[in-house]
């Protein structure tokens, strides 16, 4: 690809090139593999407001460094808050990023070149179509850190998977490989890792040929049913965190151990 712009600053873990209709955008912290955290939230929220003012870009590409898509929230950070309030606040810059780049009108695509866990695996389901690849490994592991599934996330992954893999996912937070991601539909082409970046780059070749009002119109009657997508993420932030259960789970994966969650008293039907 020819590039036009490219957008790397060095105090940014989030890159942009634009060029030839097709812009890419790069996750480059392969030491954390790939953990995103409110800086880099903020960062991706910035570059997706950038491509949407370059209307001649078509596609956008997203992928991560190294053998990783992204690990999810960088948990560290999160270990490092003193209240509910500053976690939710991280929430909300991560929800503001998936949002804007949902609402992308033109074709996205997610190179998931590795594990894409929790938010990572969030962040490739906005995408429209996600390459996989032999290192793809996915995961939504949230009963392990009392985190609360929002609307927008189970919109995302019941619309692909249905209700009981979905389900099947965070009740056992098992990870789901390869063949199976292309199975389910978490994926949509599995290749091997060295053609990923090829493929991507042929098919946004194909896509940018398009006329723009075609593309623009296949996703936004795509989205017809969840026009929750399209407005604008500014209202209240509900809160996804069971403060107690998300501390303690936190706590515990920094500790390497199992979690201890304090027992709540039994719903009553």
């Amino acid at each position: 690809m020819n590039v036009l712009i490219n957008r790397a600053d060095k105090n940014s873990k989030i890159s942009l090139q634009i060029g030839s209709e097709i812009a890419i955008v790069t996750i480059h912290r392969p030491r954390f593999k790939n953990a995103l955290n409110a800086s880099m939230w903020k960062d991706m929220h910035n570059i997706i407001k950038e491509v949407k003012k370059r209307p001649k870009v078509k596609v956008v590409i997203l992928r991560g460094v190294g053998n990783n898509f992204s690990a999810g929230s960088d948990l560290k950070e999160f270990n490092e808050v003193s209240s509910a309030e500053e976690a939710d606040y991280i929430f909300q810059l991560m929800e503001n990023a998936l949002s804007a780049l949902e609402r992308l009108l033109v074709p996205t695509i997610a190179i998931v070149n590795g594990p894409a866990f929790g938010a990572g695996l969030q962040l490739a389901l906005t995408c429209d179509l996600r390459i996989g690849t032999s290192e793809t490994l996915m995961g939504m592991p949230l009963g392990k850190l009392g985190i609360t599934i929002s609307n927008k996330f189970t919109k995302r992954i019941v619309d692909l998977i249905g209700p009981s893999r979905m389900k099947d996912l965070i009740y056992t937070n098992r990870f789901v490989h390869p063949e199976e991601a292309h199975e389910w539909g978490l994926i949509n082409y599995l290749l091997k890792e060295e053609d990923s970046n090829r493929y991507a780059l042929e098919i946004a070749e194909k896509i940018k040929h398009n006329s723009i009002s075609s593309l623009k119109a296949a996703k936004e009657a795509a989205a017809h049913n969840i026009p929750e997508f399209y407005l604008p993420t500014e209202k209240k932030f509900e809160s996804n965190i069971d403060s107690d259960d998300f501390f303690e789970g936190v706590q515990a994966f920094i500790e390497k151990r199992k979690p201890k969650f304090i027992k709540k008293e039994e719903n009553k039907i």
